[in-house]
């Protein structure tokens, strides 16, 4: 806009300088074409005299400006040949900013050479519009919206960071999905894991690029364009507003006071009144997107960023975090937390009524390198541990061995290991051996266990023998054996992760949340118009609008009405 102002200031100047050159007196109008790229541009002015002759105008400029005038005289008299008559050229400085232009001088001679601009930079110069043009296109942004969510949902379907030899016996090419879909395409595409593979991050980027395409093309000019205080000079033009009405006798200050106090932000200029309220609700879709930002900001550093691992410890026993974490992505980053010891000091479970576990807890203590303990805490399902970034959770147990007395010896521990059921229910099982004079077959004792609540004996025949509860040191004789069952040892499953996106994920969806309600806020917008004794008032909104006229009559119905002091002394004299 400051470039048009300047050409028409140029404009003027040049024409009025060359007429008076050629003497001309008579009146003239003349119009601008005005087609420019950055920084370059060309005039062409075309005055006509009483006399019937034509002056055309017309120069270019980046930096100066040299201006021509020709007349129809001159033209068909160079056209014949007449060399003597030529046109005169007189040189125009550009202006600063707000200043006038200065005419440096005339000469003569044919047109000065200017450079036409260069193709190839304007094409250049054009081409991150034409990005943003096609980036915040709404079809784009939601086909790029399906495609992320048809990744996602492939992502669960498709079991995560399985070992190659699963993917290749259960998506094998003798029966592939779909009649083509085999472990060939889920390892090209990087499917065993999706929330990392580029597929998916090229998608999820082009759809970041996308939202902000459509902030920078679409809100931000919204919000600009919002934030102007935009004074309406006459009564026609506010009537032409969703809502208009006339207070025949009222004062605009008094409209002013009234919507000042209803939480609008009132400007008085002269006659004129603009006034809203609801600002908040023209920045929050600006909000709602830089929350989906950071969204998938978020969730883009957790699968590339992140450790995971899993391990299952024995009661009494220690592991090194840094040993059990192995990386996600690229971007995994190991920190001075892996170097801290782990000990499990205790772990037990409670139970129902019925007998079945209803939770199990980990009593753990963390140490340094030089074996000073960081912290103590019970970890249980759903109550996890937190250090340095490192989340431990509780996820599992199992039974590691038995603690017995045998004929008053020990204790010996005896490994328990895990038996294959045919339900889902937990079964473990060890061997006591019992020697037998001049037999060559080895038999034993047999212990099963379900859980640490109770333990089931059989003898060497395979007969059962009875049950103990572990800690009740209630001995029990078996072929001859005295044995006590003093204590089963259980084994706490465990897993590690560290997870640099959650906070960022987590701020993203609070963002989103206070963003979405805060975008349902009305943007009202009101204008009046001091015409006389009335005032002219008109307005809209962007939301609520069958309730905006109610809100404004009941506005309008407290400004108070004027009366003519005039007609007020007669009626108080006719009353006397």
């Amino acid at each position: 806009m400051k470039n048009l102002n300047q050409m028409k200031n140029l404009n003027s100047v040049v024409t009025q300088s060359k007429l008076q050159l050629h003497n001309t007196r008579n009146a003239f109008k003349f119009g601008s074409q005005l087609p420019f790229p950055t920084n370059y541009y060309s005039l062409y002015t075309s005055c006509s005299t009483g006399n019937g002759r034509t002056r055309t105008l017309s120069f270019t400029t980046n930096t100066a400006v040299f201006a021509q005038l020709k007349t129809s005289d001159n033209e068909s008299r160079i056209n014949k040949g007449n060399k003597k008559n030529k046109s005169t050229a007189t040189k125009i400085e550009a202006p600063d900013p707000g200043g006038a232009p200065a005419v440096s001088g005339a000469g003569s001679g044919g047109d000065p050479k200017i450079p036409p601009p260069k193709v190839d930079s304007l094409r250049l110069k054009g081409l991150p519009k034409k990005v943003l043009s096609i980036l915040s296109n709404l079809p784009l942004a939601i086909a790029e919206m399906f495609a992320v969510a048809a990744l996602m949902a492939i992502g669960t379907f498709i079991e995560q960071g399985e070992a190659p030899d699963f993917y290749i016996q259960k998506y094998s090419e003798n029966n592939p999905i779909l009649g083509f879909f085999t472990w060939k395409w889920i390892f090209a595409l990087g499917f065993d894991h999706m929330f990392s593979s580029p597929v998916f991050l090229a998608t999820l980027t082009l759809l970041a690029a996308s939202l902000m395409a459509c902030t920078s093309t679409t809100q931000i000019p919204i919000v600009k364009v919002a934030k102007r205080w935009s004074f309406l000079q006459s009564a026609k033009s506010i009537r032409k507003q969703e809502y208009s009405d006339t207070l025949p006798r009222a004062s605009i200050k008094d409209l002013g006071l009234i919507l000042m106090g209803n939480g609008y932000e009132v400007f008085l200029k002269g006659p004129s009144l603009y006034a809203f309220k609801g600002m908040a609700g023209r920045f929050a879709p600006i909000g709602v997107h830089l929350a989906l930002l950071l969204i998938m900001v978020g969730g883009t550093l957790s699968a590339t960023g992140s450790f995971r691992g899993s391990v299952t410890v024995p009661q009494g026993l220690n592991f090194v975090i840094g040993d059990v974490l192995g990386p996600i992505g690229f971007l995994s980053t190991p920190s001075e937390s892996f170097n801290t010891e782990v000990h499990v000091d205790r772990f037990y479970m409670d139970y129902y009524d019925s007998g079945e576990v209803s939770q199990f807890h980990s009593d753990l203590s963390l140490y340094d390198l030089n074996g000073k303990e960081i912290m103590k805490k019970t970890i249980k399902v759903n109550d996890p541990l937190r250090y340095g970034g490192i989340t431990i959770y509780q996820t599992d147990w199992s039974l590691s061995a038995l603690q017995v007395m045998k004929d008053d010896e020990g204790p010996f521990n005896l490994a328990l290991a895990p038996l294959k059921t045919n339900g889902d229910k937990r079964l473990y099982g060890t061997f006591l051996p019992v020697e037998n004079p001049g037999s060559t077959n080895l038999k034993g004792i047999s212990m099963l266990a379900r859980d640490m609540q109770s333990i089931v004996l059989y003898d060497q025949e395979g007969k059962f023998a009875g049950v103990r509860r572990p800690n009740s040191n209630l001995p029990i004789e078996i072929d001859g054996v005295k044995i006590v069952v003093l204590e089963a040892i259980g084994s706490t499953g465990l897993e590690l992760k560290t997870d640099p996106g959650v906070p960022i994920v987590y701020a993203g969806f609070g963002a989103l949340m206070l963003t979405t309600c805060i975008s349902f806020l009305s943007h009202s917008q009101i204008w009046a118009f001091q015409d006389g004794t009335a005032v002219v008032v008109g307005g809209r909104t962007n939301r609520s609008k069958g309730e905006f006229p109610d809100d404004m009559n009941f506005l309008l119905d407290q400004v108070p009405e004027l009366i003519d002091s005039s007609a007020s002394n007669q009626s108080e004299i006719i009353g006397g």
